[in-house]
């Protein structure tokens, strides 16, 4: 259990479905004949775009700063967009079994809805400062002073 959430990361169900799509591109990618060297690739690309689906929903489920969560879900959202263009790539260097990444894109649709969900459950008002300017909640900038530099470590002493 942790602080941030009650339930256990691999009961949420965006983690599930996350889980899910990895094994089947798995067994996609497992269709790809050794001895092509540019499906390999693109195994290779594919597996990589489906991990962050789950790794990266078990780390922002282990922090509380909306910041933090946001930049998991931007790395989740590209590699999820760049796995659904995936099925170009195979068709491209002649897979076979193409058209089994349909499978792939009826999930990642499901995972998508998720996906709105998680990230609308985000505590926006849990935050530092992003001094890079992405993921601030609204009125935030980049410059604003930080209201945690004015509280002295005096006022944290207690004798």
């Amino acid at each position: 259990m942790n602080e941030e959430n009650e339930d256990p990361v691999e009961e949420l169900a965006i983690f599930q479905k996350g889980r899910e799509v990895f094994d089947l591109v798995k067994r996609i990618g497992d269709l790809i004949p050794e001895d092509n060297e540019h499906l390999q690739d693109v195994k290779a690309e594919i597996l990589a775009d489906a991990i962050p689906l789950s790794v990266k929903i078990a780390g922002a489920n282990h922090v509380g700063l909306c910041d933090l969560k946001m930049e998991a879900a931007a790395i989740i959202r590209k590699a999820a967009r760049d796995l659904m263009v995936k099925r170009h790539s195979l068709e491209m260097y002649g897979f076979a079994e193409v058209e089994y990444f349909q499978l792939v894109r009826d999930l990642m649709e499901e995972y998508r809805l998720l996906f709105v969900d998680w990230v609308a459950g985000f505590d926006q008002w849990d935050y530092i400062i992003d001094r890079w300017g992405l993921f601030n909640p609204p009125g935030v900038g980049p410059y604003d002073k930080d209201p945690d530099d004015d509280i002295s470590q005096n006022d944290f002493d207690l004798e």
